[in-house]
């Protein structure tokens, strides 16, 4: 039976999908500039939803400016000034010009302890902000290759030139771990190139006294010949790129003892062909947890290792699937019960927590529901209970929720609307829980809890106050299968009249572990459809089976042939858009990135005489140029594969190519490598298509600063000239 809080928030979100086709009164107002909507706009700062910059000391919250800090009351949202810059610049004997800059960085690590972190002067410091004096330092490694510091301990690892390094807490020398560290050794630093939930490669045990890291042997994997192109005579300066199918890196784990000074490995077995992801330590640190996965990616196994000798202690979970199990999360053990820690997995169909013991022995399943776990934001231990994020109010929100570990009880801990971002206090017990809804900018309420009681504490002006805002609307289609809901987004001009024909663009993504459209400001527009609005066109945002938080069944639709039900999804849409009087069906235009650049060319190849213009970013042309762990999870190999990855190629689709279409790359993209676009271009010239090509040198997979107003304004350009 459903909450009444999750009927009120789906009747809520049902009003705000109808679509307003009442024209909005735009005489004198402002219009909008790329500088105002990109990222690397001049004006973009001023044009986002304001915030409060929070971190929690214990259960205090605390707002960070760059001049002060400010207490603020829980129960009323009020401020008080906790210190100013000038306070810690005098305890710290600096002064105007050569002190602190700044506070908006600052920590409070220590719930029971007075004193701030900072980063000063080229050193870590801990400030007494009631003793008004400096009581602790260390020279600061945040702007090496990586670093990782332990606020237990208050050591510091840290990679510099390659090597993995110790820094001890007591200002001690620098102690070298390892020698043989190069672009082909790698240690400390992400490996599997960022997936399976792999962010860093540097993970401290709870106490600050073991040290586990990554080390990845790459030295088998082929060069890609990356190229700089600005020294007078360009430098060859390659990637490591595993492609699918060929030979991947090998990686081990390594454990550093700070007691003894050793170094081992974890005795897990020979690394070729597997990935080793989501480290967790045992609160006692004398345990390694780790997922181990097949290449293949559809056997996973959670195995312990002991901390001090290495040896594999036991296999405590395993997980298998006819398609492709993806950990990405490490388990997570309860704060007051170090016997049981909890799982998440897939493997009902959708993402959910699971109770274990720590010999392996499940307990229980803690949440579930054609709903997604999103997030475990963490726990309240004096109420023995989990809060997490999940979109059981709809799968276009996300809210919190608190889970009793005893009943499995959820209560929600929001207003049911919008998506929430929140941020636990250090007991647990309050929530600074900043949220949109589609019509909200940013909200931000203070919650208690324990007896369920709210705050307001910041409501955001709106950033778009005097500009001619264009009409944004949501609502859904059936998928291919003809029973899935596809939700979807539309952006008109703001003097929208459905009694002319618009030129229509179709923004597409859809590739997994992304969305498009959820209940944020705007339904999460992109600023550029914004801009586009302006300039007449109606833009449609549809996301297919394929994308992220609908379960596994949603996302497994497309293994073996990426693209395929992508473009079907897609086509319901552009049907759904045909069927509106005021969408010209002979002016459809489509842009995407990266996958969605892919989705573009495959869109434009496959249905010539539905898309007129496309503009196809970074795009993946043939899944055989795509790396190991990405391409190999969703397709298998080219060699298992071969009918597969022959469907999904679009280097035979280039003969097909009718419409004017626009390939846009950075030429050293790390990512989708230039040779995807080029030798599509080289297939258009055997074939005789004429599809248009630029490049930006020197950057990677997005463009970054300005260089991406320039970009989103090639874009517009190439649909003002060829679709309007």
């Amino acid at each position: 039976m459903k909450s009444k809080y999750i009927i009120g928030a789906m009747v809520a979100l049902l009003a705000l999908c109808t679509p307003n086709t009442i024209a909005q009164e735009t005489t004198g107002m402002k219009e909008f500039t790329l500088e105002d909507l990109n990222f690397g706009g001049t004006n973009y700062r001023n044009m986002i939803p304001g915030n409060r910059r929070l971190t929690w000391w214990g259960d205090q919250l605390v707002r960070l400016e760059a001049s002060e800090c400010y207490l603020v009351d829980k129960k009323t949202g009020k401020e008080t000034v906790f210190f100013t810059l000038d306070d810690v610049n005098e305890w710290l004997g600096g002064t105007p010009d050569n002190g602190l800059r700044s506070l908006s960085g600052a920590r409070f690590p220590y719930a029971d302890q007075s004193v701030v972190l900072i980063n000063y002067g080229g050193e870590r410091r801990l400030v007494d902000f009631k003793q008004h004096k400096q009581v602790w330092s260390q020279c600061n490694a945040d702007e090496l290759q990586a670093s990782s510091f332990n606020t237990v301990s208050r050591h510091t690892a840290f990679v510099d030139g390659d090597q993995l390094y110790f820094r001890p807490a007591d200002g001690g020398k620098d102690i070298q771990l390892t020698t043989d560290g190069s672009r082909e050794i790698v240690y400390g630093r992400s490996v599997h190139r960022d997936e399976f939930g792999i962010h860093s490669g540097l993970f401290w045990s709870p106490d600050g006294m073991r040290l586990a890291f990554y080390r990845m042997d790459q030295s088998m994997v082929a060069d890609y010949p990356q190229v700089n192109l600005f020294p007078r005579i360009a430098a060859h300066e390659p990637d490591k790129y595993p492609m699918a199918g060929e030979t991947s890196h090998e990686v081990t784990v390594g454990v550093y003892d700070v007691a003894t000074g050793t170094t081992l490995y974890l005795k897990a077995g020979d690394p070729k062909d597997r990935y080793f992801t989501n480290v967790a330590w045992s609160p006692d640190s004398k345990t390694i947890y780790i997922f181990e996965l097949n290449r293949d990616q559809n056997d996973c196994r959670l195995v312990s290792y002991d901390a001090a000798t290495g040896n594999r202690i036991a296999e405590l979970y395993r997980e298998t699937d006819a398609k492709y199990v993806e950990p990405q999360h490490p388990i997570v053990f309860l704060p007051w019960d170090d016997t049981k820690f909890v799982l998440q997995s897939q493997k009902d169909g959708y993402n959910h927590l699971y109770l274990f013991d720590k010999a392996g022995n499940e307990l229980r399943q803690l949440t579930d529901g054609d709903w997604v776990v999103m997030n475990v934001v963490g726990f309240n231990t004096s109420r023995k209970s989990i809060i997490i994020s999940s979109n059981e109010c709809s799968p276009i929100q996300c809210n919190t929720w608190e889970v009793s570990v005893a009943t499995g009880k959820r209560t929600l801990l929001d207003n049911g609307e919008g998506w929430h971002t929140p941020s636990l206090s250090g007991s647990g017990r309050y929530v600074a829980d900043s949220y949109q809804t589609p019509t909200v900018p940013r909200n931000i309420e203070i919650a208690d809890v324990k007896t369920r009681k709210h705050t307001a504490y910041y409501e955001s002006p709106n950033p778009w106050e005097g500009y001619k805002v264009p009409q944004f609307s949501c609502g859904t289609v059936k998928a291919a299968d003809g029973t899935t809901d596809l939700y979807w987004r539309m952006v008109r001009p703001a003097d929208f009249d459905e009694t002319k024909k618009y030129p229509t663009v179709v923004y597409v993504y859809g590739g997994p572990h992304a969305h498009n459209v959820d209940a944020r400001w705007n339904y999460s527009s992109r600023s550029w459809e914004t801009y586009m609005a302006q300039k007449g066109y109606i833009l449609f945002i549809l996301d297919n089976r394929g994308s992220e938080n609908r379960g596994k069944e949603f996302e497994q639709a497309t293994f073996r042939q990426l693209g395929q039900q992508e473009m079907r999804d897609q086509m319901c849409g552009v049907e759904y858009l045909k069927s509106l009087p005021y969408v010209d069906a002979d002016r459809i235009g489509v842009h995407g990135w990266s996958y969605g650049g892919f989705m573009t060319i495959s869109l434009m190849t496959n249905y010539p005489d539905v898309f007129k213009v496309g503009v196809a970013g970074g795009p993946v042309i043939d899944w055989k140029w795509y790396e190991v762990m990405y391409g190999e999870r969703y397709m298998d190999t080219p060699q298992a594969n071969p009918e597969g990855y022959a469907k999904c190629s679009l280097l035979p689709k280039a003969k097909d190519l009718k419409g004017k279409l626009q390939i846009i790359t950075g030429y050293n993209d790390p990512t989708v490598v230039p040779q995807h676009c080029l030798m599509f271009i080289e297939e258009c010239i055997k074939a005789g298509t004429q599809p248009d090509f630029f490049a930006y040198p020197g950057e990677g997979h997005n463009m970054m600063g300005h260089k991406s107003v320039h970009l989103h304004e090639r874009i517009t350009q190439y649909f003002e000239d060829y679709l309007k």
